[in-house]
């Protein structure tokens, strides 16, 4: 039996709402620590994005070696593989590597190219081990694909130079053939991604696309039968995916307020021989509380933030609870007209209690052939939405897929420059 612990979307270094979340990311992964020991687990696996951006602060990077140092100490024998997400610069994920490998901690950015062609398959292929030192298990760890890695061979393969999807295939059929080759009988393969695929359900407001070329998830075909769990990252809502063998762990912590109430979690894998025996969703615990109230009229609102005060679950009397702790709070009012006062009527009802407003969202009222809000709150809309809603103030009409399309890969690009100018400042 090969016990294993799928964890992915970290986000370490998060701003929310222009508050950082140190305390929060540090008690998760207290407690990841402790559960791992608890259940003994043989790996851990961190489907991607484990910081927010390319660039993380000091202390979001702190908060990462600190676990891995700290769980090996209490797990020698534990093996960590971590890769690269779309969040995450695949340059700063490696280039602790060959220190993290002291740790047995296995640290994958980027793909590469052989001078044939071929895909360098081996370095993406990690052993995972038993108590006893005995290889189990293959993880095929295969960091978020750029474009500009995965489509420079098209030409070879016939593909068109730019298709994308094709040339994730590509890297999909070259590892996983590489994996066959170098597994031995009884031992299992398990593949980590960081990707979106199709029919996996996303978070309202949080997760960017990240697929480029018209198409916004690829097919769960890229992981065949013999493949005995896919461990997946990218969308923060845990989910299985056409098969118990394909999951998302989700995010361990709510990353906006839409994703307050479902839950939030790690998952057991365990393995026995080739196959997978079980897979168990372990809930993860929410250090901060985090309340979405409204959209309501402000006197619901306001009797809604009143009734708080009476809720055994949240810790509003405590003022001796560190304010790090107190927990968020997001109040969406709908308004019949504007109201100068809002803010002030809204931080009265709050008084006292041991609650951070975040953020408030005032709704105005739609004017008659208007198709989009009075207002347009900026903090809601990402990049492409914005983009959308300009082009069609200006030309009259929303973006084809095309226009999309390029608006992805552009933006890509930039995040790719911001990658690069990463890896150029280190020390």
């Amino acid at each position: 039996m090969l016990r294993l612990i799928h964890t992915a979307d970290w986000h370490l270094g998060q701003s929310f709402h222009g508050q950082e979340r140190h305390t929060e990311h540090r008690a998760f992964l207290d407690w990841l620590v402790d559960t791992l020991e608890e259940r003994r687990a043989d790996a851990l696996l961190v489907a991607g994005d484990v910081f927010d951006v390319v660039n993380p602060s000091l202390q979001a990077q702190a908060l990462l070696y600190d676990f891995i140092v700290s769980a090996h100490e209490r797990l020698p024998r534990l093996d960590i593989v971590l890769i690269a997400g779309n969040h995450d610069s695949g340059n700063r994920i490696e280039l602790p590597a060959p220190l993290m490998r002291r740790l047995r901690t296995h640290a994958l950015g980027r793909v590469s190219w052989r001078d044939d062609g071929r895909l360098d398959a081996e370095r993406l292929l990690v052993p995972l081990t038993d108590a006893a030192g005995e290889t189990r298990a293959w993880c095929l760890a295969l960091p978020f694909l750029r474009p500009a890695e995965v489509t420079g061979a098209a030409q070879a393969e016939g593909d068109a130079p730019n298709d994308y999807v094709a040339g994730i295939g590509r890297v999909h059929a070259q590892l996983i053939a590489a994996a066959r080759e170098r597994r031995a009988p009884g031992q299992a393969l398990v593949a980590m991604s960081h990707a979106h695929l199709h029919g996996a359900a996303v978070s309202e407001a949080s997760e960017r696309p990240i697929v480029i070329g018209g198409e916004e998830s690829i097919s769960a075909a890229l992981f065949p039968p013999e493949i005995a769990y896919v461990a997946l990252g990218h969308l923060h809502r845990a989910q299985r995916v056409g098969e118990d063998r394909i999951r998302y762990s989700g995010s361990p912590l709510p990353l906006d307020f839409s994703e307050v109430d479902y839950p939030h979690q790690v998952v057991e894998v365990t393995l026995d021989g080739e196959e997978l025996a079980a897979a168990e969703a372990i809930p993860a615990p929410r250090p901060v509380a985090m309340h979405r109230i409204g959209p309501a009229p402000l006197d619901a609102v306001l009797a809604e933030l009143e009734a708080l005060e009476d809720d055994p679950a949240l810790p509003h009397q405590d003022r001796e609870l560190p304010r790090e702790r107190w927990p968020w709070l997001e109040v969406r009012v709908e308004l019949e007209a504007p109201l100068p006062d809002l803010r002030a009527r809204v931080d009265a009802a709050l008084a006292g209690k041991a609650l951070r407003l975040l953020r408030l969202e005032r709704r105005l009222p739609r004017v008659e052939g208007e198709e989009a809000p009075a207002r347009v709150d900026l903090e809601t809309l990402g990049p492409r939405k914005l983009f959308a809603l300009t082009w069609q103030r200006r030309w009259g009409e929303p973006p084809d897929d095309e226009v999309l399309a390029d608006f992805d890969r552009l933006r890509q690009d930039a995040l790719d420059d911001q990658d690069a100018d990463a890896g150029e400042a280190r020390p």
